[in-house]
């Protein structure tokens, strides 16, 4: 299976539009971890899961999301409501809770990604307004397989970044 996941383009409608007609033929599973300040209506819902940020409004938009797939169960969540600034451990805890095999936030607009205790836990970064030391917009791929994880981060003009590839064995 293969998860392209992305977080906090806060506006910019484009670029999901893009990411779509790009990767159509690629992806199983499009998946947005909030902060896209369209309305909870938009078409675009349709084909990703979406959760709600902290600059989104709407009544359709979930705090949450667990999806499952052939290969995994994925908790989502924006990340304000569990303090993702200060650690991951309210969101591990309420992934364990899930049962999910990955957990997927944004809020801080930073890359991140680690595998804790059997779960792999990735930040996207951000589409359109980058922080921190790794001044890219981003998304992230994830293949995942029976074996292992495959996760290849790519910049706003989709091309991979070298230095952003990781794998780990389940």
């Amino acid at each position: 299976m293969n998860y392209l996941v992305v977080s906090d383009n806060h506006g910019d409608r484009q670029i999901l539009v893009d990411l779509l007609e790009h990767f159509k033929d690629q992806i199983d599973l499009f998946l947005h971890c909030g902060d896209s300040e369209l309305p909870d209506s938009d078409p675009l819902w349709d084909t990703y899961q979406v959760v709600c940020g902290n600059c989104d409004y709407g009544a359709q938009y979930p705090d949450h999301r667990t999806v499952e797939t052939t290969t995994d169960r994925i908790y989502m969540t924006h990340g304000h409501l569990v303090d993702v600034r200060f650690g991951i451990t309210t969101l591990g805890l309420q992934a364990q809770q899930a049962d999910a095999s990955i957990a997927l936030f944004g809020h801080t607009h930073q890359i991140a990604c680690e595998k804790v205790g059997g779960r792999l836990f990735l930040n996207p970064g951000s589409i359109s307004q980058p922080r921190g030391p790794i001044q890219i917009k981003s998304f992230a791929i994830i293949k995942s397989t029976a074996k292992e994880w495959q996760v290849q981060y790519y910049d706003w003009q989709f091309k991979p970044v070298s230095d952003l590839t990781f794998v780990f064995p389940r």
